[in-house]
C-alpha cells in the first residue's frame, strides 16, 4: 500500500501547528483592528490576466496556472494586491475614502522551496487607498510595527528601513544619469548588496549603452551614497539636500514627524538600500528586518499610486505592505517564543454508565450553549480511564455524573490540577458555579 505525502513546498498543520498559525493570525487581526483597518477576502483562483497585467508575462514562471473546464486561463493567486485592485475598482464610487483594508490569506508561488520560502504560504496584507500624503505611509508603518510586536517580537529585535524612489531619481539625476535610464537602474540598486561589484558594473554598463567607464564611476557614486548612510547621515541631515530636491526632503520630514507623534520613530531608520525593484512602486518603500541573527527580511511594502489605474481603471493613490507567515514563524521558533496552544476543554464530563449518559449529554448541550468548551467519552469507560482522558486533553475541570449524583440531582466538580473536589446541585446556577471554578 502506497503512502501519500504532501507536495513539495506545502505544509500540513497538525493541531499544534494550527494553533500557532491561528495565534499569529489573531495577533495580526488585533493589530489591524486597533489601527482602524477592516478585513476583506478574495478568491484564491483568479483570471491569469490579472497577474500578467501587473507583473508581465514573466510572472507565469512563478504561477500555478492552468486552463479550467470552461476554457479560461486561471492561476492560484501569488499575492493579494491585484485582487484588491479589482475589488476596489468594482465599487470605487461607493467606498468611503480612504479605504483601509487588510486580509490574511493563502498565496501560491511555483518556486524552489527553501528556508523561509515555500510554495504555499499565508500573508497579512494591509493597504490604504485614496490618500496621497505621507500620513497614509506613516499609518501603514505604524500597523507594521504593531503587527510585529503583537506576534511576540520585541523592540530591539526588528527595525523598519525606509527610502523613497524619488530620492534615487534625484540622486541619479545629480550623478548625470538620463531620466529615461533611471527606472532600469533601480532594480540593480535594490539587489546591490547581494550582487558582485563586477556584475553590478556589467549591469550598469548595459543600462548606459555599454559605457564601462561611466558604469564604474556610477557604481562608485552609488556606493558612496550607501557609505554615507552607514555613517549616520539621513534625509534629516541638510547636506542630503545637495542630491535630492527640497520636496523629497520635506516629504521625509513630514513622515518622520508623524512617526514620532505615533511613538514609533525609534523603530524606523532611513536606508537607501530599500528601493523595492518592482516598477510599480512610486514613492516611499519600506521593509522590516530582524536585528541581529540572520538579519532576515520580515515584511515589505511601499507606495504604488498608479497600479489601480493600470489594473482597474480607477485613479486612486495607494500604499500597503505584506508580512509572510513562514519567515515570522521561523523566527519566533528560533527565539523560543510561545506561538499559541491547542484549544483545551473547560470541562470533561465523567459519566458513570449507560444510564447516566442521557443526563450527561443533556448537561453537555446545556454547558456548550452557555459558551463552555465541553468534552466527554463517546463510549462507556471505567472512571480511571475517563480521568486519564480528562488529564490528557488538558481539561481544567472534571464534572462527574455517577449513579448517586444523578439520583440526587447533583454533580461533583474536580479540579484536575489541584485534585480538589466539591459537590453542587445540578440546577440553573451550575454554569455560574463552573465559571467561578474556572477563574
Amino acid at each position: 500500500m502506497s503512502t501519500f505525502q504532501s507536495l513539495p513546498g506545502f505544509r500540513e498543520f497538525y493541531p499544534e501547528e494550527c494553533a500557532a498559525r491561528n495565534a499569529l493570525f489573531t495577533a495580526w487581526r488585533g493589530a489591524a483592528r486597533r489601527q482602524g483597518f477592516v478585513e476583506y477576502d478574495a478568491p484564491v483562483l483568479e483570471p491569469l490576466e490579472l497577474f500578467t497585467e501587473k507583473s508581465g508575462e514573466e510572472i507565469r514562471a512563478q504561477l500555478f496556472e492552468f486552463v479550467d473546464k470552461g476554457g479560461r486561463p486561471v492561476a492560484l493567486r501569488p499575492e493579494m494586491t491585484p485582487s484588491l485592485a479589482r475589488l476596489v475598482a468594482a465599487k470605487a464610487g461607493s467606498l468611503r475614502k480612504p479605504v483601509k483594508w487588510f486580509s490574511i490569506g493563502e498565496q501560491f508561488r511555483y518556486e524552489k522551496p527553501q528556508k523561509g520560502r515555500l510554495r504555499s504560504f499565508y500573508q497579512f496584507n494591509a493597504d490604504i487607498l485614496g490618500e496621497p500624503g505621507p500620513g497614509a505611509d506613516a499609518e501603514c508603518i505604524a500597523l507594521l510595527v504593531d503587527a510585529l510586536l503583537s506576534c511576540g517580537l520585541k523592540k530591539n529585535e526588528f527595525e523598519v528601513r525606509v527610502c523613497d524612489r524619488r530620492f534615487w531619481q534625484f540622486v541619479l539625476q545629480h550623478f548625470g544619469i538620463p531620466e529615461d535610464k533611471i527606472s532600469s537602474m533601480l532594480p540593480i540598486i535594490d539587489k546591490w548588496e547581494r550582487d558582485r561589484p563586477e556584475s553590478i558594473e556589467e549591469k550598469l554598463a548595459h543600462c548606459l549603452g555599454g559605457d564601462t567607464f561611466w558604469a564604474k564611476s556610477t557604481r562608485d557614486n552609488i556606493q558612496g551614497v550607501f557609505d554615507r548612510a552607514k555613517s549616520g547621515d539621513s534625509p534629516d541631515v541638510a547636506n542630503w539636500a545637495q542630491v535630492a530636491s527640497s520636496g523629497a526632503i520635506d516629504t521625509f520630514g513630514e513622515l518622520w514627524a508623524r512617526l514620532r507623534s505615533l511613538g514609533i520613530r525609534d523603530f524606523v531608520k532611513f536606508d537607501p538600500r530599500i528601493v523595492r525593484g518592482l516598477a510599480y512602486y512610486t514613492g516611499f518603500s519600506f521593509e522590516a528586518f530582524q536585528v541581529g541573527g540572520t538579519a532576515r527580511a520580515l515584511a515589505g511594502g511601499g507606495r504604488y499610486d498608479n497600479l489601480l489605474q493600470k489594473l482597474g481603471g480607477v485613479d486612486l493613490p495607494a500604499v500597503g505592505f505584506a508580512i509572510g507567515d513562514v519567515t515570522v514563524t521561523d523566527l519566533l521558533q528560533e527565539l523560543k517564543r510561545p506561538l499559541g496552544e491547542v484549544d483545551k476543554p473547560d470541562v470533561y464530563l465523567v459519566i458513570g454508565g449507560e444510564k447516566e449518559r442521557g443526563p450527561a449529554l443533556a448537561l453537555a448541550a446545556h454547558l456548550r450553549a452557555a459558551g463552555l468548551a465541553v468534552d466527554y467519552p463517546l463510549k462507556d469507560e471505567k472512571f480511571g480511564k475517563q480521568f486519564k482522558a480528562a488529564d490528557q486533553c488538558g481539561a481544567r475541570l472534571a464534572v462527574i455524573l455517577g449513579p448517586d449524583e444523578v439520583a440526587r440531582g447533583e454533580v461533583k466538580i474536580k479540579h484536575m490540577k489541584s485534585g480538589g473536589e466539591s459537590t453542587v446541585v445540578n440546577d440553573d446556577s451550575l454554569v455560574q458555579k463552573l465559571r467561578q471554578h474556572l477563574v
